[in-house]
């Protein structure tokens, strides 16, 4: 969630820190703040909300010093103002971090005990201090490293620079990333590749419990005190800033790449020519798999709640859809021979990577789906199968998630065909279907008028209902949360037989209630749920094709025409409309679509 960066260089390192934060904005962040060398001392500058705010400061307040650490902060303990923004600092040190520190209040107790006034509400000044304290008392700043390691608890990742020592950093973490960069005769440090990928290509991602030494010529690293090597790699991320172009906002950019970026991950696991699917070798034989667990949270969690009707009934394999922070803390039984599945967009979502770690522990073998090859639950896992969805910056999950369900998509094919239970012909209907998907996500987000009227109906709603049934209902619940994400509107998701069971109490004329509803075996039992809500005034707002529309439209407020698709590949399709909902509801409204309120795009911490 929050961002690292931090610089030992040759050059003024204010500017080269603040492009680096502004690289790790999609993470999502509530504060900001640079910290440099300058002399024996520490200077900073912090500022409230966004990038911009601490580029005006720094315009107004110039910052001179060639190593120097900057950090976005994505508040957890204590509010999201300047006081508490990062760069944290004493007399002797500079911190950033990333993570939670769980027994801090522990040690600010003792620190407090020792006389030291603390300054902000934050976990991380008791990890400042803590270095503090050992610096005063005599340890270098590597055995008050070291020492610390030994006394922090949690998920974290640091960033520290030391007043009076400009040729030396030092970086730490535990359960959240960090990777080190190498220059010509500068060092960096990150929260992840892309931070550092304007000033190198040369990365080292530490190792869990790793601290590392950085110095102008290079760096060392130590675990368990111990020093230890890690492989440099060669990242292929762009130097470029990644822009909007023409867009109003990162998520309609990033909606409109998705034909493209569908057609990218079809093209890496399918062979259009022999319609079959096409999987890099992997470390397990569907065919005895027992059992298939996915773990994932948010939308990637409804991806796998996709996968799940798919892997089911297509290639008849048990599946168990867990949200990742509930599973890890259940100790379920897990079987010999089974499979885990984490998906993660980042592959740095804390609770995902904690469940992964879990199953292998479990002796699962453990299959990654993330956009990031060179993330932390990629590297943990025993393989992965990437999404080719490029660099998702708005915070609302879009091109990752359809990327998501197309891998998964094609992963349930082989699975079915390893299995015995789907035929050669029947392997090749569901492969032309997803071959044809991206021309008709073209087709989708090219009816603008139809969208506008669909937000027309639902934009002064408080309260919004989306139903689905099937693997419809994953993409009901999916529409809820994009809708709630990005325009503030309170909005749930239900599987559509469900409705009578509770939520149809909730129905009148002042409630939209969106139906997904593709022309599949379901579709009749969705149509008895429409005149549900027709009985009760509800204003029902239609996704369906043109035979649906035919059938339901004229009950409807508000209706959107979908093409003809297999039902096996309408949940990517489903998918779009909902997406463009919400977004044109909270462009209507006036939120901030690509950064909303209190969300962070990479979750690092529980």
């Amino acid at each position: 969630m929050c961002g690292i960066i931090g610089i030992i260089g040759k050059r003024e390192v204010a500017p080269l820190l603040l492009e680096g934060l502004r690289r790790l904005e999609y993470r999502g962040y509530d504060s900001a703040g640079v910290a440099t060398l300058v002399g024996k001392g520490i200077e900073r500058r912090r500022a409230e909300g966004r990038l911009d705010n601490l580029a005006e400061r720094l315009e107004r307040e110039p910052l001179s010093g060639k190593t120097g650490i900057g950090h976005t902060r994505w508040a957890t303990h204590g509010r999201p103002t300047e006081r508490n923004a990062h760069p944290h600092a004493t007399d002797k040190v500079a911190i950033v971090h990333n993570g939670i520190i769980e027994n801090f209040h522990e040690l600010r107790d003792e620190l407090v005990a020792k006389g030291i006034r603390f300054e902000t509400d934050t976990d991380t000044e008791a990890v400042a201090h803590l270095l503090t304290v050992s610096l005063n008392d005599g340890a270098t700043p590597e055995q008050a490293m070291a020492d610390a390691m030994d006394r922090l608890r949690g998920a974290f990742s640091l960033a520290v620079v030391f007043a009076g020592q400009p040729d030396l950093m030092i970086g730490a973490r535990r359960g959240s990333p960090l990777a080190v960069g190498y220059g010509d005769g500068e060092m960096y440090i990150g929260t992840d590749a892309l931070a550092l990928a304007s000033l190198t290509r040369r990365i080292t991602y530490l190792e869990e419990d790793d601290w590392v030494v950085l110095s102008p010529q290079g760096v060392r690293i130590f675990n368990q005190r111990q020093p230890v090597e890690r492989p440099v790699k060669e990242t292929a991320l762009s130097g470029a800033l990644i822009g909007k172009g023409n867009y109003p906002h990162f998520m309609l950019k990033e909606i409109c790449e998705q034909p493209a970026v569908i057609g990218d991950t079809l093209q890496s696991f399918l062979n259009p020519l022999t319609r079959q699917v096409q999987l890099p070798k992997l470390p397990f034989d569907f065919a005895t798999v027992p059992k298939i667990t996915i773990v994932a949270c948010g939308t990637a969690y409804l991806a796998g709640l996709v996968a799940k009707y798919w892997f089911e009934s297509v290639a008849r394999l048990p599946v168990e859809v867990d949200i990742a922070s509930e599973f890890r803390y259940r100790a379920a039984p897990m079987p010999d021979g089974g499979v885990t599945i984490a998906i993660s967009q980042s592959g740095e979502t804390i609770d995902t990577l904690a469940a992964l770690q879990y199953a292998k522990s479990q002796g699962q073998i453990c299959l990654a789906i993330v956009n990031v090859l060179e993330s932390v639950i990629a590297r943990e896992s025993h393989a992965v199968l990437q999404t080719l969805a490029g660099p998702e910056i708005g915070v609302a999950s879009t091109k990752a998630f359809t990327t998501q369900l197309t891998v998964l998509a094609v992963l349930a094919i082989a699975a079915a065909r390893a299995r015995g239970k789907l035929t050669a012909e029947r392997e090749a209907q569901l492969c032309a279907a997803l071959i044809a998907t991206p021309a008709k996500v073209t087709e989708i987000i090219s009816q603008e008028d139809a969208i506008e009227r669909v937000a027309n109906a639902v934009v002064k709603a408080r309260d919004v209902l989306f139903l689905g049934r099937g693997s419809s209902y994953p993409i009901a619940l999916e529409g809820a949360l994009k809708l709630k994400e990005i325009s503030y509107i309170h909005a749930e998701g239900y599987a559509a037989g469900e409705m009578k069971h509770g939520p149809i109490a909730l129905i009148d004329e002042n409630v939209p209630v969106v139906v997904m509803a593709p022309l599949d075996e379901v579709f009749d039992k969705t149509a008895s749920n429409v005149e549900q809500v027709e009985a009760r005034g509800g204003k029902l707002v239609l996704f369906s094709n043109a035979s649906g529309i035919k059938r339901l439209g004229g009950r409807a407020v508000a209706s959107m025409a979908l093409p003809e698709t297999d039902p096996f590949t309408a949940p990517i399709l489903y998918a779009i409309p909902a997406q463009l909902l919400a977004y044109r509801v909270a462009v209507m409204k006036g939120t901030d679509v690509d950064k909303p309120r209190n969300l962070a795009k990479a979750v690092t911490v529980e």
